[in-house]
C-alpha cells in the first residue's frame, strides 16, 4: 500500500480534527477561522462538522482571544487558539507570559493551563516588518512555556496533538511558507512527544541544527555539500522548550562541527542558546567553534530582493560548514 503523503496544512488540519473529536473539551478560536477558514485555510471545513461553539470566530482581539482562553484551560477545556501572525502575538504577551505560563506555578499545581497557540512565522511572502518576524526566542526565554515547531507533515501532525493533550501551555510556531510542503502523513492516532529531536540525515564530517522551514535549504545544502565528498549530519530538533540537548551534543561529538540555523533575528536567540548549550556539553570534542546562522538582524524589508538577503539559505550554509572544515 503506497505511503499516504500530504501538506503541512492538511496535517494540521487533520491534527485539530481528531483532537476535537477525540476530546468534546478541545475547540478553537480565533480570527477568520470559522467561516473563512483561516487566514491560511488551516482551519477549512472545521466549522462544518464541528458547529460554532467549538470552532468560534473572534473579533480582532488578541489579548481577549488568549485571556479568553487562559480562563477556558483553567476551568477545564482544551482551547487552541490561532494568532494569524507570531507579530500579533505582542498584543497578547500579558496574557501568555504572565497568565498562562505562571499560573500553575502560581497555585502550586493546583489549575492547569491546556492552552495551544498555533501562530504562523516566518519571512518570504513580501508582507514586509509587521508581518514577518519569527519570534520564537522570546517565548523560549519564559519558563512555564513549550515551543514547538515542526518542519514536516508527520512532525505537524504528531507534535500539535501531543501539545492540545499537555496540560501546560504550548507555542506552536508553524512557518508561513511551508503550508503547502508535502511529506508522509501518518494515519490515524499518530504522535510525537515533545523534546525529542529528529536526525534526518546521518553524516560525519559535520552537524547542521536546524528549525523549521530551515530543515530544507540545510537539507539542501546538505547535498551540494555531498557532492564534494563531505557528509554532514542534519538534526531538527522539533521543539525548542523543553530541547532535546542529548541528541544535539551526542551529534556535536561524532562530527567535530556544528552550524546552528534559525530564521529568528540572529542576535540573542535560538541559535546563541543552543549554540552554548552544545560547545558546553561537547566543548572537548570540537575541531572549530560552534557557528551560527539567523535572520538578519533588521526589520524584514518589503523589496523581494532585499528581504530574500535577509533568511538563511543554502548557499550560506554550504560557505559556513566548508569555513568550519578548512
Amino acid at each position: 500500500m503506497p505511503e499516504r503523503v500530504g501538506t503541512i496544512r492538511e496535517a494540521i488540519n487533520e491534527a485539530l480534527r481528531e483532537e476535537m473529536g477525540r476530546d468534546e473539551r478541545v475547540f478553537i478560536m480565533g480570527e477568520d477561522i470559522g467561516v473563512a477558514g483561516g487566514v491560511f485555510k488551516v482551519t477549512a471545513g472545521l466549522l462544518d462538522t464541528f458547529g460554532p461553539e467549538r470552532v468560534r470566530d473572534t473579533p480582532i482581539a488578541e489579548a481577549g482571544i488568549v485571556g479568553l482562553a487562559v480562563g477556558a484551560a483553567m476551568t477545564g477545556m482544551r482551547p487552541v487558539v490561532e494568532i494569524m501572525f507570531s507579530d500579533f502575538t505582542t498584543l497578547a504577551s500579558d496574557q501568555i507570559v504572565n497568565q498562562a505560563a505562571k499560573l500553575r506555578y502560581m497555585t502550586a499545581g493546583q489549575t492547569k493551563i491546556p492552552l495551544v497557540v498555533r501562530t504562523a512565522m516566518g519571512a518570504g511572502r513580501r508582507a514586509a516588518a509587521q508581518h514577518s518576524q519569527s519570534l520564537q526566542a522570546w517565548y523560549c526565554h519564559i519558563p512555564g512555556l513549550k515551543v514547538v515547531m515542526p518542519s514536516t507533515p508527520a512532525d505537524a501532525k504528531g507534535l500539535l496533538k501531543s501539545a492540545i493533550r499537555d496540560d501546560n501551555p504550548v507555542i506552536f510556531m508553524e512557518d508561513k511558507m511551508m503550508y503547502n510542503e508535502k511529506g508522509p502523513l501518518p494515519d490515524g492516532d499518530y504522535t510525537v512527544p515533545l523534546g525529542e529531536a529528529r536526525v534526518h540525515r546521518e553524516g560525519t564530517a559535520a552537524t547542521i541544527i536546524c528549525t523549521s522551514s530551515m530543515l530544507y535549504p540545510a537539507l539542501e545544502a546538505a547535498d551540494l555539500l555531498a557532492e564534494e565528498g563531505i557528509d554532514v549530519e542534519v538534526i531538527d530538533p522539533r521543539t525548542l522548550s523543553p530541547l532535546d540537548d542529548e541528541t544535539l551534543i551526542q551529534s556535536a561529538i561524532k562530527t567535530g562541527h556544528v552550524l546552528i540555523v534559525d530564521e529568528g533575528y540572529q542576535s540573542f536567540g535560538v541559535t546563541a542558546e543552543i549554540a552554548a548549550r552544545v560547545q558546553q556539553g561537547a566543548f572537548d570534542y570540537l575541531d572549530a567553534p560552534v557557528r551560527r546562522l539567523g535572520a538578519a538582524d533588521v526589520p524584514v524589508p518589503f523589496a523581494p530582493s532585499l528581504e530574500d538577503l535577509t533568511i538563511p539559505n543554502a548557499e550560506r550554509i554550504v560557505e559556513i560548514v566548508k569555513e568550519m572544515r578548512a
